[in-house]
């Protein structure tokens, strides 16, 4: 069985206050969900103080990004090193960062090498385009993203994968659930034949493009989805623990 998992994007939202406000509204809730892994990703700026907060609970910490090199002339980057310590997982290879920061495979790949020697947990984010999709050739975007990020990646490495599709990242416009999961099916296929099927069943994927609490279900119940990479909502106390906690009873359920 693997364990779900919801993660919260943060994104480039919350200051100190406001990050400190969020998690204290939710903390002593999520932290009573045991059946579901659970994941902040604030700022960078707002992870030690998060980081104090959750400190007695099961909620875990992730970093929303990360540069490859350990150190050096790299002004405004984060190493791994320096998140080492601070935070569990790190996103990488999100939409947001290929589009609008250019990063293309052989830099994610790096990304999540580098991740993995610091050890340090990949959240490794792969998705098409609303004109990859149209045109058919989501198979072959989401295959190509996967074995790239995976080169050199050593088959027993503890990465997690969300499937975010571009064109349902912050538009309200999600997947359906069985298109997600066709998806899904597709990503731990490629990682089989990688890797071993083994390792593929055993690693968690994760949908991710404006989840909400009012669909979450949706996707929940498929069976290749293990749980959500959640942007706005996550910004929201009380829509994150529904998504957290209708996880935790529709999982049970399956």
């Amino acid at each position: 069985m693997r364990k779900p998992l919801i993660a919260g994007n943060w994104k480039m939202n919350t200051n100190l206050d406001e990050a400190a406000n969020l998690v204290r509204t939710m903390a002593a809730d999520l932290d009573k969900i045991s059946d579901v892994e659970k994941v902040l990703c604030p700022p960078f700026v707002s992870l030690a103080a998060v980081k104090e907060l959750i400190k007695s609970t099961s909620i875990e910490l992730g970093a929303q990004n990360m540069y490859f090199e350990a150190k050096g002339a790299y002004t405004g980057e984060i190493s791994p090193l320096m998140l080492v310590g601070l935070c569990d997982f790190v996103i990488l290879g999100h939409s947001e960062r290929r589009q609008y920061f250019a990063e293309i495979d052989e830099i994610i790949n790096k990304k999540v090498k580098a991740a993995l020697e610091s050890e340090l947990k990949p959240i490794l984010c792969v998705g098409e385009s609303l004109k990859e999709n149209e045109s058919g050739i989501t198979e072959k975007v989401i295959t190509r993203q996967i074995q790239s990020a995976l080169v050199g990646v050593n088959p027993h490495s503890q990465i997690v994968v969300a499937y975010e599709p571009i064109w349902a990242i912050g538009t309200g416009r999600a997947a359906t659930g069985k298109q997600a999961n066709a998806t899904i099916s597709l990503i731990r296929t490629t990682v089989a034949k990688i890797w071993n099927k083994e390792t593929a069943q055993a690693m968690r994927i994760l949908y991710g493009g404006s989840v909400t609490a009012g669909n979450v279900a949706e996707f929940i119940t498929e069976p290749e989805i293990d749980g959500a990479l959640v942007g706005g909502a996550s910004l929201k106390a009380s829509e994150f623990l529904s998504i957290v906690s209708q996880t935790a009873t529709l999982k049970s359920i399956r």
